[in-house]
């Protein structure tokens, strides 16, 4: 793991430019990003100790250390969390869970105006409403993994309208996950899967690219209804479980679409053009939650 944060502090440096964190760049740079020497003035360690920490030699570097060097790299939550993970310095966490509870499976069955699913941290897809099957054709379904079919499959090609973003989100949330699940031989055989048969995976990956989104935008072109812009915000389930419920509903300020068809009697509704619950919901009648 020591050999894991090596090469994560690494890849980070080569990112952070002299003039991110106030420092003349100079002209005769033979580096990206900065200088061992420029991180560890900045962190307050010495150069040694340094280099051995990213030749992934120093056992368990302390919490102060660690966080000395977040500030130094100007590393995200997400990517703080990460390197507190990578060296043995975060809180044990309770095995994830591997189902949901009857309970939360019930109150998703009776979220019918709003996509919404359940995931571990592998990115398994747990549990799902019907129209989080109608937003996501060939997710929802017994052994869906969000990265495999962002990653692989046919269906998720043209449905984004950021897809490398999400390619993106998706890795970073295998990488934090890897670093907090180091041991799990699923998530292990998931990254090895997807290295094997997406070159676009494996680019990634070994860019070490740490993310961790709760809200934002997402723009979809759905082979049924088209065009739809979306905001979501996804939860944390409590009880420690590693599960998190993810909605996804019109952006605010945008909750109302045209009622009616262009160019059609202004008082006939158009059943292609409404609420984007009803849009998605039309065309799936019969789908059910498993």
């Amino acid at each position: 793991m020591n050999r894991e944060l090596g090469a994560f502090l690494q890849a980070r440096r080569s990112e952070v430019t002299p003039e991110d964190v106030g420092l003349a760049s100079g002209p005769r740079r033979r580096v990206r990003g900065l200088r061992r020497e420029e991180v560890a003035e900045l962190a307050g360690i010495s150069v040694e100790y340094l280099v051995r920490l990213e030749q992934g030699k120093a056992d368990q570097p302390s919490a102060s250390v660690m966080e000395a060097l977040a500030r130094a790299l100007e590393l995200t939550d997400a990517e703080r969390a990460h390197v507190f993970d990578l060296a043995g310095r975060a809180p044990r966490r309770p095995r994830p869970a591997r189902g949901v509870r009857p309970e939360l499976a019930g109150l998703l069955d009776r979220m019918d105006d709003v996509p919404a699913l359940v995931t571990n941290h592998r990115l398994d897809v747990l549990a799902w409403n019907r129209l989080s099957a109608a937003l996501f054709p060939g997710l929802c379904r017994g052994g869906g993994n969000m990265a495999r079919y962002n990653f692989l499959e046919s269906a998720a090609l043209e449905l984004y309208a950021e897809r490398d973003e999400v390619l993106r989100w998706s890795v970073g949330q295998l990488r934090l996950a890897s670093g907090r699940h180091p041991d799990d031989p699923e998530l292990i055989a998931l990254v090895g899967e997807l290295s094997v048969r997406s070159e676009r995976f494996r680019s990634l990956w070994a860019g070490r690219l740490v993310r961790e989104r709760t809200h934002g935008g997402k723009r979809f072109t759905h082979p049924v209804v088209g065009e739809l812009d979306l905001h979501y915000e996804t939860f944390e389930l409590p009880g420690g479980s590693g599960q998190r419920l993810s909605t996804f509903h019109t952006k605010p300020g945008n909750d109302n679409m045209p009622q009616t068809c262009p160019g059609a009697d202004p008082a006939a509704p158009c059943p292609q053009i409404s609420r984007t619950s009803r849009r998605l919901r039309e065309p799936f009648p019969c789908l059910v939650v498993l």
